[in-house]
């Protein structure tokens, strides 16, 4: 653990699946209902976690060239169908916080300090996991997949985020668990932290060069200048 604190961060913004949630057991069942449903073989919850990070479509897109299939348009949109119709139920069921996350986000609540997700994840899916979960009130921005026009990595859902809450680049910071996001802030040009335990892609996360590399979600408690942090305006 480094010595080392941030300074002038006035939000945060998270991305979810790997970095809040362990959200693989409830996808990898709805992809593998989804694929099953076509006569394809199931991806199985290895497999998924490799490939989840960059939205739904490219995760069913994924399974399917890995089960051999002819990706066409129209294919991708029925499985899509299919994993839809499944993950309403196993995201909620699927899905658990990672340790010392809920603890985390209410001490950095108690000092008022803005918060919001940044996910690729498919909007409709988001409010009824985070309220599931028990976290949903901790946050006062939630972007989702379906709410920007680019995705993570594209900048574009953080510089809205900085919008939203009224911060300047260098006082947002952004936690992920995958290249997507240490690149998506990278390119907003906002620091980053990098948690070693989500998906990404079976890839060490500090290949992608995080501001800070954390093993634990409670460990960004030490990095954060608490005191320093005042309560900004959101827009």
């Amino acid at each position: 653990m480094t010595e080392k604190k941030l300074t002038g961060i006035r939000a945060i913004a998270f991305d979810l699946d790997g970095t809040l949630t362990d959200s693989a057991v409830g996808l990898t069942q709805a992809t593998d209902y989804a694929l099953q449903a076509k006569g394809f073989a199931p991806a199985g919850k290895h497999n998924v976690t490799i490939w989840v990070g960059n939205g739904v479509d490219m995760l069913l897109t994924r399974a399917l060239h890995h089960a051999g299939a002819q990706v066409t348009d129209t294919l991708l949109n029925e499985v899509r169908a299919l994993f839809d119709e499944r993950y309403a139920t196993t995201v909620k069921t699927g899905s658990n916080l990672f340790p010392h996350v809920k603890e985390t986000l209410e001490t950095l609540a108690s000092h008022n300090i803005p918060l919001g997700i940044v996910t690729n994840k498919p909007t409709p899916f988001i409010a009824p996991l985070l309220k599931q979960l028990g976290i949903a009130h901790y946050f006062s921005s939630v972007l989702g997949g379906d709410d920007v026009k680019e995705k993570k990595p594209h900048p574009s859902p953080l510089y809205l985020t900085m919008g939203i809450f009224g911060v300047r680049k260098e006082e947002l910071l952004f936690v992920g668990d995958s290249r997507n996001d240490i690149i998506a802030a990278q390119a907003a040009q906002c620091p980053s932290v990098g948690l070693t335990y989500g998906y990404n892609y079976g890839e060490p996360i500090a290949d992608s060069k995080p501001d800070f590399t954390l093993d634990d979600f409670a460990d960004l408690l030490s990095i954060l200048d608490i005191t320093s942090m005042t309560k900004v305006e959101q827009n």
